[in-house]
């Protein structure tokens, strides 16, 4: 995780991020269940990572995500993100326990998620903070208004 751009001085991707901080803990207690073996506690925490997923992608989407491609902005990058988004959705939607093959795609599942993170907080986060104007952050304060984050505090 970078500091050096001052994107956590910033309420709502501070809370993004800390969400991505969250989501990548979630993966690594997922990775710890898969290589102990147990397939039940696997999928538990899977389970647990998604209802994690779920609103945080909504969050990014409807927030930072919409309010950069109305003011035109890395509508491209934008794009990219939101296929991942739909990719990783669709890994984890496909992940089945019986099938031989589930340790080798989990763990493909959870590079893939941790390259996405990564990506959000080194690339898309701090262009945001530089570039989105107050109507902007005002769709990203609707967006958190509307689903709440799944931190507790």
């Amino acid at each position: 995780m970078c500091e050096y751009c001052g994107c956590r001085t910033v309420p709502a991707v501070r809370e993004l991020m800390e969400e991505h901080d969250a989501i990548i803990e979630d993966a690594g207690d997922v990775r710890t269940a898969l290589l102990s073996g147990d397939r039940a506690a696997t999928v538990a925490r899977l389970e647990h990572l998604a209802s994690h997923l779920d609103p945080h992608v909504h969050r990014e989407e409807v927030g930072i995500f919409a309010a950069l491609r109305a003011q035109g902005d890395w509508s491209e990058e934008v794009a990219e993100l939101e296929g991942e988004h739909r990719d990783l959705d669709g890994a984890i939607a496909q992940l089945d326990p019986t099938d031989p093959s589930f340790g080798t795609r989990v763990l493909a599942f959870l590079e893939s998620l941790e390259e996405h993170v990564e990506r959000e907080n080194l690339g898309i986060f701090p262009v945001s903070v530089v570039t989105l104007g107050a109507s902007g952050w005002d769709t990203v304060a609707e967006a958190h208004r509307e689903t709440p984050t799944f931190l507790t505090t």
